[in-house]
C-alpha cells in the first residue's frame, strides 16, 4: 500500500516552504508524522508530489531520514504535464490543482493508495481506519470503491484566517456530493463561507473533506477523462485560464453521479491540525508535545 503526499504548494499564505518547517525539537516536520502513522497502519511506500525545483531539499531532509524505514519515490507536478496537443495558457503560473497532482502519479502508483496533504496533521486512528478499508477494497466490474476520512468542520478551522474545504453530503455512510468552499472562517461565533463577496452561514457540524482519500488505481482513468473536460472548459473560457483549478473532490463527486464509483465516508471527531498560517504553528507544536508526553509518539520518530 502506498502513501501519496501532495507537497507541490509553497504555502504562499504561510510565507515559506511550510512542508519542511520543523515542528519538534528534533527537527521533524508535519509530514514526518503522516509517514510515521502510515507505516504503523501498514503502508510500505511513500510518493511525494513536489515541484521539480524542490527535489533536492526534499531528498536531503525528509527523504534521507525515512528511506531506511520505507520505500521513497518522487513525482513532479509540472505545469507542462498536459495531454498531447494541450499547452499552458500564456501568463499562467498557478498549478493545475489537486486532481492534476494525483494524475501525475499515473504509472508510478499501481496499487491501492492513500492521499494526504503534506501540511496537515490527521492523526494515527484515521490512517489505521483508511488503511484497513484499502486492504480489501477492490473494484467490481462496473464500479470502483473509494473512501475518505471526513472531519467535522468546526474541528478544521483556524482563528488566523480563512480555509478552503470540500463540504460533503452523505447518505448511509457513502459520499453523495462535495461542494468546494474556498473561503471559510468563523465570524462572531458563526462559521461562514464567502462567495461573490457575500457571506453565508454553514453548519459547523458539517462533514468536510481534508483531501484524505483512499483510492484504487481506477481513479486514474477518471482523472484523465475529467482533466480533458476541464482543459476544454479552459480553452472555451468557461474556466479562468489563470486561476481555474482541477479539484480532486470534484472528480470523485462526478464519478459518484455517473455511478462509476462509491466513496465510503469514515467520519472522525478528531481535531485536525495544520499550519495554514504562521500563527497556527505554536498550537500544533503544543499538541505534538502533549502527544509525545502521553506516549502516542516516540520522542524522536526516526531514532
Amino acid at each position: 500500500m502506498t502513501l501519496v503526499i501532495m507537497a507541490a504548494g509553497m504555502g504562499s499564505r504561510y510565507g515559506g516552504l511550510k512542508q519542511i518547517d520543523p515542528v519538534t525539537p528534533h527537527g521533524e516536520f508535519i509530514v514526518d508524522f503522516s509517514i510515521f502513522d502510515a507505516i504503523r497502519a501498514g503502508v510500505d511506500k511513500v510518493v511525494f508530489i513536489i515541484k521539480r525545483e524542490n527535489y533536492e531539499i526534499f531528498k536531503e531532509t525528509v527523504g534521507s531520514r525515512i528511506e531506511n524505514s520505507i520505500k521513497v519515490d518522487y513525482v513532479f507536478q509540472d505545469m507542462e504535464a498536459l495531454p498531447a496537443g494541450r499547452s499552458v495558457p500564456e501568463g499562467r503560473v498557478k498549478p493545475w490543482g489537486t486532481g492534476h497532482a494525483i494524475l501525475c502519479c499515473r504509472g508510478i502508483v499501481k496499487e491501492n493508495f492513500i492521499v494526504v496533504n503534506a501540511d496537515d496533521f490527521y492523526g494515527a486512528d484515521a490512517y489505521a481506519r483508511l488503511a484497513e478499508f484499502l486492504k480489501t477494497a477492490k473494484a467490481d466490474e462496473d464500479k470502483a470503491h473509494f473512501a475518505m476520512v471526513g472531519y467535522v468542520l468546526e474541528n478544521t478551522i483556524t482563528e488566523n484566517g480563512s480555509v478552503a474545504r470540500g463540504v460533503c453530503e452523505c447518505k448511509d455512510g457513502l459520499l453523495t456530493h462535495v461542494c468546494e468552499r474556498t473561503k471559510i472562517m468563523e465570524n462572531d461565533g458563526v462559521v461562514q463561507y464567502c462567495e461573490d463577496d457575500k457571506w453565508y452561514d454553514l453548519d459547523r457540524r458539517s462533514i468536510v473533506s481534508m483531501n484524505f482519500w483512499g483510492f484504487s488505481p481506477e481513479i486514474f482513468d477518471m482523472l484523465a477523462s475529467d482533466f480533458d473536460i476541464f482543459l476544454d472548459e479552459i480553452e472555451a473560457g468557461k474556466q479562468d485560464p489563470m486561476k481555474g483549478e482541477f479539484f480532486l473532490p470534484f472528480v470523485v463527486a462526478k464519478a459518484i453521479e455517473d455511478n462509476k464509483c462509491d466513496a465510503r465516508v469514515l467520519e472522525t471527531d478528531a481535531k485536525w491540525y495544520g499550519v495554514t498560517y504562521h500563527d497556527d504553528k505554536p498550537v500544533l507544536e503544543a499538541f505534538i508535545k502533549e502527544s509525545v508526553k502521553k506516549g502516542d509518539y516516540p520522542d524522536g520518530l526516526w531514532k
